[in-house]
């Protein structure tokens, strides 16, 4: 099965590439940098030392631009909430909020536009246009002049950057210019489509949210009694010159927003009910988690008896924790807002950081969803993901998240579900063994087998690909079908305490295959990447990643690491983390 291919969504701009090359040099040691040269092939190390060499001159070069900046015009600072960043290569003016997602810049500036016509009388509404990220907002072209002036008005009050934006993409035509500075809106004085801008920044300056999530301003133009849209959009090419205005959910018009939202905007009826490809269902997220430092869990898990058919099943990397849940629920905080519900299943442990209490998040006990309470306790990943679709209130499609796999940029319920309700999947390029399982087999292997042999017999087809380590996409009805079809092994999975031979992984690869057959499951394409940490050239990997911020979904995962190997793995991970992910989500106790 191969990937579809599907077109990256705009980067967050970064600030201050200085602050990832510190990063990088303080996760660097001289014994990694040695071990990196040993391991990683000269053209990534190649590739790396001109990431550090341009990003260090970008910023020198950006630091003595904002410099002269803040300078010639100190007014642009005099309000505490605005600080001086690099991004876009350039010198801006950001309003710092600790709080800041995408979809919060995205809202600030579509709401500061709206807010700027409302106060000069100019009627508009809301366009659902091609992107995510931006908004789009039309007026008549016939109060150019007007709508002009109250955008200058809204970037001198505020410092804003204006830019045309004639295409039908996310990319404005050509770099954000100061909307504070009067000459600039001489020249955009003809222009069909502008993009309006805040940058906005969290305290830290770690992360900057620019011109991807501006606001497009477009002039419709007069045409016999209709308004004819300077360019393309999802919906129509024109709208009647007058008609009443309706109230529309902000999810219309972007898949960030959350369909839950009680906020509306104002648009034209055309814009105002779902499109065929719109996702309109709940989707909830389960999170697995255990603390293996906790002493009372260690030593209950030293009283059960047995020992695990494979080395594996028991490593200590299964049951470390480095704080990863955390940086995982802060990706999702900024990058899938649109997220119903999450539920943390866990042996009755819940992370000091986490506030339980808060909305959004319920803590769920593995005895509330086994089925067979003589199954508890259990130390087996596979066992409690065979029983995720007992959570009370879940919904039917929802996405299972382990805490080391992150959200790196923007996703949309439509990259997980299609609107008829089908879920994707995503194949990996690792081939599950041939053969019957043995005891040489891993366990993730060993159960691959197992859910081949079920696949074979049920649907005559040969499965032989694992699946990437990365939100997996499911439904509730398809996991209860599945436990129904094949009791028995499901029953043995279930009830093993440790990783078995028999295990089947459900919610990981048997649902897919199974869903697929059954006509409720296709092959998905996201933009992924692993990072074993154990591995050498790790350091390297993260660098890249800060660099880039262009995967969809990263892993760092871990199964062969001590515990003698936490310290130093701290030291790498966690600069790398608080650096991608500075924002808290709304989950952490205060």
């Amino acid at each position: 099965m191969t990937e579809q291919k599907r077109t990256p969504p705009t980067k967050p701009a970064l600030a201050e590439p200085s602050r990832f090359v510190d990063v990088y040099r303080r996760v660097l040691s001289p014994q990694t940098r040695r071990a990196i040269a040993t391991k990683v092939s000269p053209r990534t190390r190649h590739q790396l030392k001109q990431w550090v060499a341009r990003a260090s001159r970008d910023d020198r070069a950006g630091e003595r631009r904002a410099e002269r900046l803040a300078r010639r015009q100190p007014d642009l600072l005099a309000e505490s909430d605005r600080i001086m960043v690099t991004a876009d290569r350039a010198p801006r003016v950001a309003r710092v909020r600790r709080d800041i997602t995408p979809l919060g810049a995205q809202q600030a500036n579509l709401s500061t536009v709206i807010a700027a016509l409302d106060e000069a009388g100019v009627a508009h509404f809301t366009v659902r246009g091609v992107s995510n990220q931006s908004s789009v907002v039309a007026v008549d072209a016939v109060d150019r002049d007007r709508v002009l002036a109250a955008l200058a008005t809204a970037c001198a009050r505020v410092p804003g950057y204006v830019s045309a934006a004639l295409g039908a993409g996310d990319q404005p035509e050509g770099p954000p210019e100061p909307g504070f500075e009067g000459s600039v809106w001489r020249h955009l004085s003809t222009t069909s489509v502008l993009r309006v801008t805040w940058y906005w920044t969290e305290p830290r300056r770690l992360l900057v949210l620019g011109h991807a999530y501006g606001c497009d301003v477009e002039f419709w133009t007069r045409r016999d009694g209709r308004l004819v849209a300077p360019r393309r959009n999802r919906v129509t090419e024109e709208v009647p010159l007058t008609a009443t205005a309706v109230a529309a959910a902000p999810a219309l018009f972007s898949s960030l927003a959350p369909p839950t939202s009680t906020a509306t905007v104002r648009t034209r009826p055309e814009f105002a009910a779902p499109l065929p490809e719109d996702v309109t269902f709940p989707i909830d997220v389960v999170y697995t988690w255990v603390d293996g430092a906790d002493p009372a869990w260690l030593r209950r898990r030293a009283e059960v008896a047995g020992v695990p058919y494979h080395a594996e099943a028991a490593s200590a990397a299964r049951f470390l924790s480095r704080d990863e849940l955390r940086y995982s629920l802060r990706s999702l905080n900024l990058f899938a807002p649109w997220v119903r519900h999450i539920y943390l299943v866990t042996d009755d442990q819940v992370p000091t950081w986490l506030d339980d209490t808060a909305p959004g998040l319920r803590v769920v006990s593995h005895r509330e969803i086994f089925a067979d309470p003589t199954a508890l306790p259990t130390y087996n990943s596979h066992a409690i993901e065979s029983q995720l679709h007992h959570i009370d209130g879940l919904a039917e499609h929802f996405l299972y998240f382990n805490d080391d796999v992150f959200l790196g940029t923007e996703v949309f319920p439509q990259d997980f579900f299609l609107a008829n309700g089908i879920s994707r999947f995503f194949p990996s390029p690792a081939l599950v063994p041939s053969g019957p399982p043995t005891d040489d087999d891993i366990p993730s292997s060993a159960a691959g087998k197992n859910n081949r042999a079920l696949i074979a017999d049920r649907f005559g087809t040969v499965l032989t690909q694992k699946m990437k380590h990365m939100p997996h996409a499911l439904r509730r009805s398809v996991l209860h079908e599945i436990e129904q079809t094949f009791p028995e092994p499901y029953r043995r999975t279930a009830a093993s305490q440790f990783r078995s031979m028999n295990d089947l992984s459900i919610a990981s690869s048997l649902h897919h295959y199974y869903a697929f057959h059954t006509g409720r499951a296709v092959p998905g394409g996201l933009r992924y990447t692993i990072a074993e940490l154990s591995n050498p050239d790790t350091p390297a990997r993260l660098a890249h990643l800060l660099a880039r911020r262009d995967r969809q979904v990263f892993c760092l995962n871990d199964a062969y690491s001590v515990e003698e190997d936490l310290a130093a793995q701290l030291a790498l991970l966690i600069p790398f983390l608080d650096t991608y992910f500075p924002v808290p989500s709304p989950w952490e106790r205060v």
